[in-house]
């Protein structure tokens, strides 16, 4: 005996991104602002200036990728049954990439799902980890492997942010920046090759092609079940070497920086990519200040941690690589020799 249930529907996560002075925004229903200890200091102030709601509350948790666990996430949870929200009650992620992922994370479960709004305040969290609703947090095992696809109502991108953000933060969001240059767009890449980005006007065009590049990838696989998964370009190396310094050696966009450098490597021995192509990519992220070199301790260790990533299977290793520079090809079809020689070659001396 079989009884059917039919849930075929169409569900409109449609949403506009906003990149311009943060404007008025008024909600006839609780809000609750989750930040960190740093963005509350320096601008919600401002943020409270541009916001009337019903009842407002505010949830400040420390700062940091090594905080981006289930205790901040039951901190985010419990300000909210505490203060009664419902579901039409709405989060407002005000803060980088990892209270970003939690505010999205934490809405995605309460009450089986509320809405939220993405108000980014770093270079990183503008371009990328604000757009295309991956929201998670961090365990044990490694980066973002518990979370949700989450998608904001809205997200409101302001270049004042970025007035008080520092030159290293500032380098690892040009890291992602690069990541969708090099993997989908080679007129932005040589755009970026002389772009002064010091210039307030140079830098919003920048993050504009930065966000029309991932809302057009996202648009084509919100689930990331093809494409999608390119954006990833980095981050298979970049998050082993997260977990094994603990999230406290690198900033996440640093750390994506060394697994560009690494995946180019790769590509380069595949024939993929030219040595001179590998070579300009690592001129840009050094331009940049951004770290470029890794020294693996345990090359198994670090091999056996690529198994956690999300896109890989039992068997297989999923890796994105460039095919030159403006496209991308995801594979699992690396033979074991090749990845080993590549990470023997930043083993530590």
């Amino acid at each position: 005996m079989q009884v059917h249930i039919g849930l075929k529907k169409v569900i409109d996560n449609s949403y506009d991104i906003t990149i311009d002075t943060l404007p008025k925004l008024h909600f006839d229903t609780k809000i609750a602002v989750v930040t960190n200890s740093t963005v509350s200091a320096l601008h919600l102030e401002y943020l409270l200036s541009k916001i009337s709601a019903k009842e407002l509350h505010v949830v400040t948790l420390k700062d940091g990728e090594e905080y981006k666990n289930q205790e901040s996430i039951d901190t985010i949870l419990n300000s909210l049954f505490e203060h009664r929200f419902n579901r039409k009650s709405m989060i407002i992620a005000f803060g980088g990439g990892v209270i970003g992922d939690m505010s999205g994370y934490a809405a995605s479960i309460y009450q089986r799902g509320i809405d939220f709004i993405q108000i980014p305040t770093t270079l990183l969290s503008q371009v990328d980890a604000s757009v295309g609703g991956k929201t998670g947090m961090n365990n044990s095992y490694g980066k973002n492997l518990v979370g949700a696809f989450h998608q904001p109502r809205a997200v409101y991108i302001d270049p004042y942010f970025l007035t008080t953000l520092p030159q290293r933060e500032f380098g690892a969001g040009f890291a992602e920046i690069l990541k969708m240059a090099v993997t989908f767009n080679r007129d932005f890449f040589e755009f970026l090759e002389t772009a002064e980005l010091n210039k307030p006007e140079v830098l919003q065009e920048a993050i504009k092609r930065a966000v029309q590049t991932k809302a057009k990838v996202v648009t084509e696989d919100e689930k990331e079940q093809g494409i999608r998964a390119a954006l990833n370009y980095g981050h298979t190396f970049g998050h082993v070497i997260e977990n094994e310094t603990a999230y406290k050696k690198f900033l996440h966009g640093e750390a994506v920086a060394i697994g560009m450098v690494m995946a180019n490597e790769m590509a380069v021995k595949m024939n993929y990519m030219s040595q001179k192509e590998a070579q300009r990519v690592k001129s840009l992220l050094e331009k940049y200040n951004l770290p470029t070199t890794y020294a693996i301790k345990d090359v198994k260790a670090f091999y056996d941690a690529f198994f956690l990533d999300k896109k890989s299977s039992d068997s297989a290793i999923t890796f994105i690589l460039p095919l030159g520079i403006g496209d991308v090809v995801i594979t699992d079809k690396v033979e074991t020799g090749t990845i080993m020689c590549v990470l023997n070659k930043f083993m530590d001396k």
